[in-house]
């Protein structure tokens, strides 16, 4: 494919423009452009092509608003038939109508935009990787947490899975005098001090807890230090006996063991994974279900977002439709649950966006040194996998009167759904009818 058109310093903008620089107020729409002066002028100026807004260069928004995902969905066919200058062309249109600070609309533009100018001029890795750079700089403990709390407080994306596994784990660990949870998730312990609570007001004896928590993103150490002793400071306030433990710099999960964990014969064994399967390279993930099974535990809850991205590899435009479907469906629940300047809205979209670059535009061949994926499958694509060395566990009444309860707590549009057939195990949390997050326990 003709790349000529791009000069190396728009090749590289990405690289030297973070669009969020510290104390932007998202008031300004002002848009963060891509620099493509370089590109042949001639051909982004050619009569019917041309970008200015007039009605007759069907670059006007349609009437229901939706112009971003036809755009979008355009550049995409052209990418996968290379037809240059097609895609020359739509990248500028793009180009000129994005915004991360628009509307939802303006908002899938430029997050597209880039994964797909990042796929086009092979820059997805080098972009990805100055992405998740900038935004470990910016995390602070605290800003992490609060993100964490506040979209928690907003919707319940998050705390569905927290009620569902936390009451497959009491019911399955129950009477039991020394539990082990091994938690691999990045929710940064946020699940735990409701099960703790849990503990503290159960009839027999309080049991011991030992949580151990496998951290596979680069939280820094000193971040999860403050969380050690904030859980042990919750432990000893619910009267819980409790033993905290991390693992962290792990590169990927295969290098877990049951020595690694420290888990003793006489503990009853729960395993926690949160949105940390999707994380576990494809070929591997068989493997890591294996590895678990092989902790013996008594549970294993697994929650997943709701997304098929497995054929990214062999089918670019149909992970790009499903991508921009699981997307537009998320940003339309941010800004439906935040008010609009909100700044932890702006820092999800922004985790969002890296993610896109992530699936659309990485190699996961070349990602693969940093034990990082982002291949989501659907609650289907994992019930085929994990029958393979368990059984599903149905959630108890008093668990799905939990979740339903908690729905309450939260704006109109949350439903509960259960599995529908043979084939799916599990539940979902639904967003006006559209399921978007999976949630299931399995036993040995």
């Amino acid at each position: 494919m003709d790349l000529s058109f791009f000069s190396p310093q728009e090749t590289n903008f990405l690289m030297n423009t973070n669009p969020f620089p510290n104390g932007t107020s998202h008031h300004h729409h002002h848009h963060h452009k891509i620099n493509m002066q370089g590109m042949n002028h001639h051909q982004a100026q050619s009569s019917h092509t041309s970008t200015s807004r007039s009605s007759d260069s069907g670059t006007e928004p349609s009437g229901d608003g939706k112009w971003a995902p036809r755009l979008l969905r355009e550049c995409a066919n052209a990418i996968s038939d290379k037809d240059s200058s097609k895609i020359h062309h739509l990248l500028w249109m793009l180009n000129e109508l994005a915004s991360p600070y628009g509307d939802s609309d303006q908002k899938l533009a430029s997050y597209f935009l880039q994964a797909l100018f990042c796929k086009v001029t092979g820059s997805g890795q080098k972009c990805y990787k100055t992405l998740a750079a900038v935004a470990e700089k910016s995390h602070s403990f605290d800003s992490a947490r609060k993100l964490i709390l506040k979209f928690q407080e907003v919707s319940p994306w998050t705390t569905f899975g927290h009620v569902a596994s936390n009451g497959a784990i009491l019911e399955a660990l129950d009477g039991e005098n020394k539990l082990h949870i091994i938690d691999i998730s990045n929710t940064l312990c946020t699940q735990w001090p409701t099960l703790l609570e849990a503990l503290a007001t159960r009839n027999d004896e309080t049991p011991h807890l030992k949580l151990t928590v496998v951290i596979t993103a680069n939280i820094v150490k000193p971040v999860m230090k403050e969380i050690a002793q904030r859980m042990e400071k919750f432990a000893r306030l619910m009267g819980v006996p409790f033993e905290f433990n991390l693992i962290s710099g792990l590169t990927h999960l295969g290098g877990l063991t049951k020595e690694v964990l420290n888990i003793q014969e006489d503990e009853a064994v729960a395993v926690n994974c949160i949105g940390a399967l999707r994380r576990v390279k494809f070929e591997e993930r068989n493997s890591i279900i294996r590895m678990i099974q092989s902790f013996r535990p008594r549970v294993v809850t697994v929650v997943e977002e709701e997304a098929d991205f497995s054929c990214s590899k062999t089918d670019f435009v149909k992970c790009f439709e499903e991508c921009l479907r699981f997307t537009t469906t998320y940003f339309e629940m941010l800004e439906e649950s935040f008010p609009p300047t909100s700044n932890e809205r702006l820092m999800l979209e922004r985790e969002c966006s890296r993610s896109i670059v992530r699936v659309l535009a990485c190699d996961d061949e070349i990602m693969s040194d940093d034990g990082d994926s982002e291949c989501k499958e659907r609650g289907s694509q994992w019930t085929e996998r994990l029958r393979e060395a368990f059984s599903p566990v149905g959630y108890s009444d008093d668990v799905v009167d939990d979740i339903k309860a908690l729905l309450k707590r939260y704006p109109a549009g949350w439903s509960l759904q259960q599995s529908q057939s043979d084939h799916e195990s599990g539940i979902y949390l639904n967003w006006k009818e559209e399921p978007v997050v999976w949630a299931s326990a399995w036993k040995p």
